[in-house]
């Protein structure tokens, strides 16, 4: 990449904690945060989720914010703060706020339904995310589904390298919704168990909801401002195989095209990859398809692979941002995130890693959404 790009403040929110602290412990002791709904105003208690644990009262009152707000937003606000405090900001003076997210205030619809909730865009809960802040010179929401908070994440990253911002703030917020869940369960893709990707016997996802952002910064601003960094983007790509509505393709075109693009931004080789954050969601075609890709792009020598939404469950819309920060904790800690829930090899899966301490360099994160628009980040040290 031609322009250095330094991430000097993380913020998250997850089933598995508020905040880098409590995630960072959750991922070392491989603590998962799913199980039955609590928050969520759904009659399907069938399947399992990875709801974070604080109800919207709960939310507000540790962000000074209000309660009526949509849980995508307040989530965002959380994470949001805990990403501007570390890198030294005060606001989003200044500073453009890119967000993904599908459901939105989808919450606030379903609360007022058959009345159409004024909270309910998509656009409406980053809003709400920037004016907690003082107001963004520019806010824009990306909707690509499972890739939004990845394709946030390089959106900012090309305002920066087009000279147009030295700060942005970028990431995604997803709160579940009951159209959400039964969404996905008219897809026939939910567990009823704790997921286990890469698995033989898996037999699909658990819905998730969370928040991250990262904030990105120019070389030059990192310098001018005397900022930490934390780790570097050092390389991106997006890729869409328009395969179908919802399924992988079998080969993963897309993902290896994703994967592929962002190793070549970074000017790296698959065996500089040390550790490999997969989307792994735990559906039978996902986890095939994704394992393809990984083949294609580094052969026999597989770095250690593994999928963290058996800790949160499927962030969907947020997962990019979400995995993102989890990948920035393994490399500033030197571990590996472990798999959890797999037993049982299946030969058109890779072999994940049970985690553990590690020298890490290179990381690659991956977030796949639907329709095939497949994205990577590579972050370095």
């Amino acid at each position: 990449m031609d322009t250095l790009i330094h991430i000097t403040g993380a913020g998250v929110v997850s089933a598995v904690g508020c905040g880098q602290g409590e995630t960072l412990d959750a991922l070392r002791r491989g603590r998962s945060g799913i199980g039955p709904v609590r928050f969520l105003r759904t009659a399907e208690k069938t399947f399992l989720v990875g709801e974070v644990p604080l109800s919207n009262e709960e939310m507000a009152a540790r962000c000074g914010a209000s309660p009526d707000l949509s849980r995508t937003s307040l989530m965002g606000i959380l994470a949001l703060r805990e990403a501007l405090t570390e890198a030294g900001l005060p606001d989003l003076t200044g500073i453009p706020l890119i967000s993904g997210t599908t459901v939105g205030g989808m919450d606030k619809t379903e609360q007022t339904f058959p009345a159409y909730s004024p909270l309910h865009d998509c656009g409406a809960s980053t809003d709400a995310i920037a004016a907690h802040f003082g107001g963004a010179p520019f806010a824009t929401t990306l909707s690509t589904a499972c890739s939004s908070a990845a394709n946030a994440v390089i959106f900012g990253a090309n305002l920066i390298r087009s000279g147009q911002a030295d700060i942005v703030a970028v990431g995604g917020s997803e709160s579940l919704s009951d159209f959400h869940l039964h969404g996905f369960g008219s897809l026939m893709i939910l567990d009823t168990a704790p997921c286990r990707p890469f698995d033989a016997t898996r037999a699909g996802l658990n819905l998730g909801e969370g928040a991250a952002f990262l904030i990105l910064e120019s070389d030059a601003s990192v310098r001018r401002r005397g900022a930490a960094s934390l780790a570097v983007l050092s390389g991106f790509g997006n890729a869409c195989d328009a395969f179908h509505q919802t399924a992988s393709s079998e080969n993963g075109e897309g993902a290896f095209l994703a994967m592929q693009k962002a190793l070549r931004m970074a000017g790296l080789r698959p065996e500089d990859i040390d550790y490999v954050n997969a989307h792994g969601t735990g559906t039978p075609n996902n986890d095939a398809s994704e394992s393809a890709a990984l083949r294609r792009v580094f052969g026999d020598a597989l770095p250690p692979i593994s999928s963290t939404k058996a800790f949160t469950g499927h962030t969907t819309s947020a997962s990019g941002s979400i995995e993102a920060v989890f990948c920035l904790l393994a490399l500033r800690e030197g571990f590996i995130p472990a798999q959890l829930n797999w037993t049982t090899a299946d030969p058109a899966c890779i072999v994940p890693s049970l985690g553990g301490p590690a020298s890490l360099k290179h990381i690659l994160c991956n977030a796949f959404g639907f329709g095939g628009n497949d994205s990577s980040l590579l972050i370095s040290r």
